[in-house]
């Protein structure tokens, strides 16, 4: 074999394995750059800077990003049991405006997520139809044993809580402006969780109802891994395997 037919065969060689892409199969995209985009994703790079920095359309960057999403969504929809430590219970509204200090029935057009934070850095999120106790209860025992701390504000679907066996449940007035009884008695957590879920959220410029549960649930899974290597795996298409370690913080 000639020096020019052994390269050209090496550079179709190294050309046929730069294309082959393991997590996306039948992909045009490489591994390569495949891994590049999953890496701008843990990073928090939008998709249109991601497309910019690896040349990839936006409608492709788009359709992987929100594959990751959903495999994300796949990794929380786990079996949970309820454990014994401090809560904090809350709810937040999100799209249209709210008018201040009005629930249920004023979140009319909102989309209604309530939250569990069990300290110190874990958080819990529902999309809920409304905050009534038939429907937050069931939630609520899902996650939190009976024997738990429970701290709520005043909202009057938390009285009940200790008509439901929860027995150490405290609160705080913040219609009163109290927003701490003591170094236990708030609800700052899930506070600063819903701060940074809407600062998130604002940079893209509103969210379609229909992917806002895949936001969502990217928030949630970044704030709890944000200190952890993260493992994704059984992506997305053509049962493919998506395997690759995202370091969120």
């Amino acid at each position: 074999m000639s020096q020019d037919n052994f390269s050209l065969n090496l550079s179709l060689y190294l050309i046929d394995i730069e294309m082959v892409n393991k997590y996306f199969i039948g992909s045009h995209i490489s591994e390569r750059k495949f891994r590049q985009i999953v890496r701008f994703f843990s990073l928090d790079i939008e998709a249109k800077k991601t497309a910019e920095l690896t040349g990839i359309s936006r409608q492709s960057i788009n359709k992987i990003y929100a594959a990751i999403r959903q495999r994300i969504v796949d990794i929380c929809s786990v079996p949970i049991q309820p454990t014994i430590g401090e809560f904090e219970l809350d709810e937040s509204y999100f799209g249209a405006h709210r008018v201040r200090g009005i629930r249920g029935r004023g979140a009319r057009g909102k989309i209604i997520v309530f939250g569990i934070f069990k300290r110190p850095n874990t958080i819990y999120t529902y999309i809920v139809n409304d905050c009534s106790t038939e429907t937050l209860m069931p939630i609520i025992k899902e996650i939190v044993h009976p024997n738990a701390i429970v701290i709520t504000d005043v909202f009057k679907t938390y009285n009940t809580l200790n008509n439901e066996g929860f027995k150490h449940h405290f609160t705080v007035n913040h219609g009163e402006n109290e927003f701490a009884k003591s170094p236990m008695i708030h609800t700052n957590g899930i506070e600063n969780f819903w701060g940074l879920c809407k600062v998130r959220f604002s940079k893209f410029r509103g969210i379609n109802k229909s992917t806002f549960y895949l936001h969502l649930k990217e928030c949630k899974f970044r704030y709890n891994n944000k200190e952890k290597d993260i493992i994704l795996k059984g992506l997305f298409l053509n049962s493919s395997i998506f395997l690759c370690f995202l370091k969120l913080s």
